[in-house]
Formats: C-alpha cells, sequence, structure tokens
C-alpha cells in the first residue's frame, strides 16, 4: 500500500538542470567548532602549530587559532554538493583555490556557487562536465575561500537507481 503522504524529497540537479551563469546559495551555514579544527588537523597529521597549539597560536598575529584551510575547502565543497553534485559522477579536480582570508574557530562558514561552464563528455554519453566556482563566506560577508571545481554529473535518468529499502512493518 502506497502512504499518498509521502513527498519526494530534494534529488539535486543533473547536468540537464544546470545552466551557465546560474548561483546557487548553499542552504547551510556551519559553524566551525574548537574541536572540527583538531579532528581535522590530527586526521591528516598536519603539524602546523596555529591549528592545534593555542598557546602558540596567542603569539602570531592573529592572536588565537587558525582553521586549517584544507578543512575551509571540504567544508565549503560539502555546502555545495546539494545543489551543485549531489548527482556526480566524479570530481575532475579542483583549481585556482584561494584563501583571502583566515577561518577562525566559531566562525559560522556560508557558500555560493557559479555555473561558469558546461560541456557534454566526449567519453561518456551518461554525463556531463560542469565547472563551477564555488566562494565560502564567513558571517560578515569576508570571503575565505575562492575555488573552481571541474565534475561530471549525470544525466538525468543515467545514474545508479536510488531504490531505498522499505521499513518492515
Amino acid at each position: 500500500m502506497t502512504d499518498t503522504r509521502v513527498k519526494p524529497g530534494w534529488q539535486g540537479r543533473f547536468y540537464e538542470d544546470l545552466e551557465v551563469g546560474d548561483v546557487y546559495k548553499h542552504p547551510l551555514g556551519r559553524t566551525v567548532l574548537a574541536a572540527d579544527n583538531s579532528w581535522f588537523t590530527l586526521l591528516t597529521q598536519n603539524t602546523a602549530h596555529p591549528h592545534f597549539d593555542a598557546h602558540y597560536a596567542a603569539h602570531t598575529e592573529f592572536g588565537r587559532p587558525i582553521v586549517n584551510s584544507c578543512f575551509t575547502l571540504a567544508l565549503v565543497t560539502g555546502q555545495s554538493v546539494t545543489d551543485v553534485s549531489q548527482n556526480v559522477f566524479a570530481n575532475l579536480g579542483w583549481d585556482e583555490v584561494r584563501l583571502p582570508a583566515p577561518v577562525f574557530e566559531g566562525d559560522t562558514i556560508y557558500s555560493e556557487s557559479e555555473v561558469l561552464e558546461k560541456r557534454e563528455s566526449r567519453s561518456r554519453s551518461e554525463v556531463g562536465i560542469v565547472t563551477v566556482r564555488t566562494r565560502g563566506y564567513n558571517q560578515d560577508g569576508t570571503v575565505v575561500v575562492d575555488f573552481k571545481r571541474t565534475l561530471m554529473v549525470y544525466r538525468r535518468g543515467q545514474g545508479p537507481s536510488k531504490a531505498r529499502p522499505v521499513p518492515q512493518s
């Protein structure tokens, strides 16, 4: 029996839905915690003191720990998935990554992406290739990361099945 009250959720954009010039203001902001910075820094074996040694960081020009820039890149890329790459086949690369301002523990990061280019794949008929420019910015509107990302996105109806299991009564 089908419950007519169940409504489909957002499935993300497919290649056909992305148009050059479109700008997507990604819906979720994320406040960066000290634990995020410490864990990410430790997991990646980054030994730069400004990320995990508050005493050391207090003696830098910032006066406090700065967030690992690779975390910032990963966070903002993740924020863009719901709009840009929910239906990704593969990431092809990040280019022109710029970090114009530091991120600090306690900052809230928001992001947006603009579609710069799209073309059909010459080797895979089920996907197209899309390039976006994504910017992450803090609660004051200061841009903290800016990059281009190129990815292969499935065409509508060409990706893997998204069949979900049905809960057993």
